[in-house]
């Protein structure tokens, strides 16, 4: 796991900017889970004209990249899997900034985002475990990568998920039987 703070140079800028946000994710999986190393930070953000202003401010040029105004409106207007990132110069350490847009998934799990302790008082949002668990499942059946499973099982058995809650979103994402194989292993 990265040093806390790497996590807590964005996750303080984002909890200054005031927008919703979650961060979900590695990061997310192991605050679920179980520890493991990644590489980035992945943060859901609903931004609109203010807090995209914030956002330029409170991530000033000389510290972190940041794209261009243009390229950030650009992305803010994309429906669906508008994205950005965002990296600390001095650590390297980088944002995957995934803006909400119309993604009925994201409008359902920020309301449900909690809140948990990262680090010496630090306090970060984090997305509910079945999203991330529904978005894991999602992303294995893109890549097949081998992390996806092995998180998807730790968030399981350590947290454990609603699947009451879940069950909607496996049959609307296509995700009911990948789902049952995960139970399975």
């Amino acid at each position: 796991m990265h040093a806390p703070d790497e996590v807590s140079v964005f996750v303080s800028r984002l909890e200054a900017i005031g927008a919703p946000y979650m961060v979900t994710g590695a990061t997310a999986a192991i605050l679920y889970g179980q520890p493991r190393v990644t590489n980035d930070l992945d943060v859901v953000l609903t931004l609109d004209d203010a807090a995209r202003s914030a956002l330029l401010q409170l991530f000033p040029e000389n510290e972190f990249y940041v794209p261009p105004e243009l390229v950030i409106r650009a992305e803010q207007a994309r429906n669906q899997r508008g994205h950005f990132n965002l990296i600390h110069h001095e650590s390297g350490y980088k944002a995957d900034i995934y803006l909400t847009g119309a993604d009925p998934l994201h409008a359902w799990a920020l309301p449900r985002r909690r809140r948990m302790q990262w680090s010496d008082g630090v306090q970060i949002a984090v997305a509910p475990p079945e999203y991330v668990v529904l978005r894991k499942l999602e992303f294995y059946r893109e890549g097949r990568s081998a992390k996806h499973p092995t998180d998807i099982r730790a968030i399981r058995e350590i947290t454990g998920v609603d699947e009451a809650a879940m069950a909607p979103w496996l049959e609307r994402m296509g995700l009911a039987g990948s789902w049952e194989e995960m139970k399975k292993s």
